[in-house]
């Protein structure tokens, strides 16, 4: 039998005894099975009747890609009992999961924002919900979440028992817990935002406008079997993606714009080996739990220095050995490199042989860097002028321009109007 884990041996007798959890523990610590062995031990205890609707257990988490992993666990550490699992997050058709629930279930894995729709729809009762699970309640609060919990909670059974655990322990959180947590035996394996001893980080510094050729670079060296590369912003993944793939890499994007369906079979083609470099964005940072990655990229640094520590968190799980490469431009990113130290409490090693730039081959325009384009080349005909514009010279934007009403010289310019379409902000991810 496997030895268990400090988290687990701390939290699941303080859980069986019916006490309330707070748990401190950097990623890929076994918290998953620390407060899901507990509840499935509980529930075996009181029968298969359940009440149309309800969840005897809630495990809320801030991403789809978390609840999707919780939800595996689950029905691995509960497989052969009698214990019955739904799973409901955004991005996919609600029908399915409305009727999954009309029977009642012994464990729910949510996202918040899209149980707080269906809870308001009376789809479904959280009145007999005796034990709630908010995992990585510090990301909750970064994405928003923090007022949908709290509805969430407020519906509840009154004598649930409850655990919150988080990577870090930020003053909004802390209030959080207090208001949600009776008495709760606080469990800590790591002091806060520290990263896992296993992982070997390095440092290189890299300009902008040549992290491309760099990771292109590097990527040629087959050690680096199976790697995550985290880029800032959505655009920035797809840039990446489209550069990588030109080059013959077997890559795949996830991100906020991506469907749940296209997110779920990129997950799939790295889990098996068929896609060896994914591009995310910090939505998936604590949404991966993939056996062997070998390397995390950070092609560029997050905007939430705590992110770093679960970007690195994904290699060097369960006690074997990882890499964490960033690729760090001092001209855009030193306040963002600061504060990643600040958080992990040590100086992130620069690389001891600093990449010679001047020996990477030049990179063919790629969809996201296209020359001008010729008029007249291969072989087409050159583009007519725009009506009142000079050859060769570019058309002016339309709606920029502004003429005074005199006939004089133009006046201030001003962006054209756009429709906006209204954000859900985080809760789209």
């Amino acid at each position: 039998m496997a030895t268990p884990k400090p988290i687990q041996q701390q939290a699941i007798p303080a859980q069986l005894a019916g006490q309330d959890i707070l748990g401190i523990a950097q990623t890929g610590s076994g918290k998953t099975a620390a407060f899901s062995l507990p509840i499935l031990q509980k529930i075996l205890t009181i029968g298969d009747k359940r009440k149309g609707k309800t969840a005897r257990a809630l495990i809320l988490a801030p991403t789809r890609e978390l609840a999707v992993q919780i939800e595996e666990t689950v029905r691995k550490l509960s497989k052969g009992a009698h214990i019955s699992t739904a799973l409901v997050l955004g991005g996919v058709s609600r029908v399915a999961q409305i009727n999954k629930m009309q029977g009642g279930v012994d464990v729910l894995i949510a996202t918040p924002g899209r149980l707080t729709d269906l809870v308001r729809d009376n789809r479904i009762d959280l009145s007999e919900t005796r034990w709630l699970v908010l995992d990585e309640a510090d990301r909750m609060l970064d994405m928003g979440f923090i007022n949908d919990v709290k509805r969430i909670a407020k519906g509840t059974h009154k004598d649930r028992q409850t655990a919150l655990f988080s990577a870090t322990m930020p003053k909004e959180v802390a209030t959080l817990a207090e208001s949600l947590l009776r008495n709760p035996i606080r469990v800590e394996v790591a002091p806060q935002g520290t990263t896992a001893a296993e992982i070997k980080q390095v440092v290189h510094m890299i300009p902008t406008k040549q992290k491309k050729q760099v990771l292109s670079a590097m990527l040629k060296d087959e050690t680096l079997s199976s790697v995550i590369v985290f880029t800032r912003t959505k655009h920035g993944a797809d840039a990446v993606t489209r550069v990588l793939e030109k080059d013959g890499y077997d890559v795949a994007a996830i991100h906020g714009n991506k469907s749940q369906n296209a997110r779920q079979r990129a997950l799939n083609g790295f889990k098996d080996g068929s896609v060896r470099v994914l591009v995310a964005t910090d939505i998936a940072a604590r949404g991966i739990d993939v056996v062997g990655i070998s390397h995390v990229i950070n092609f560029d640094l997050p905007d939430e220095p705590e992110s770093y520590v679960h970007r690195i968190g994904r290699t060097g799980r369960n006690g074997a050995s990882g890499n964490a490469i960033t690729l760090y431009d001092p001209a855009e990113e030193a306040s963002k490199f600061k504060a990643v130290e600040r958080v992990t409490r040590m100086r992130l090693p620069l690389a001891d042989s600093p990449i010679d730039l001047s020996s990477l081959p030049a990179r063919v325009a790629s969809n996201d860097q296209r020359p001008a384009r010729r008029e007249g080349g291969n072989g087409a005909p050159a583009k007519k002028p725009h009506r009142g514009q000079a050859p060769g010279k570019p058309r002016e934007p339309r709606g920029e321009k502004v003429w005074s009403n005199d006939g004089g010289a133009p006046a201030q310019k001003r962006p054209m109007r756009r429709n906006k379409r209204k954000s859900f902000g985080a809760k789209a991810a």
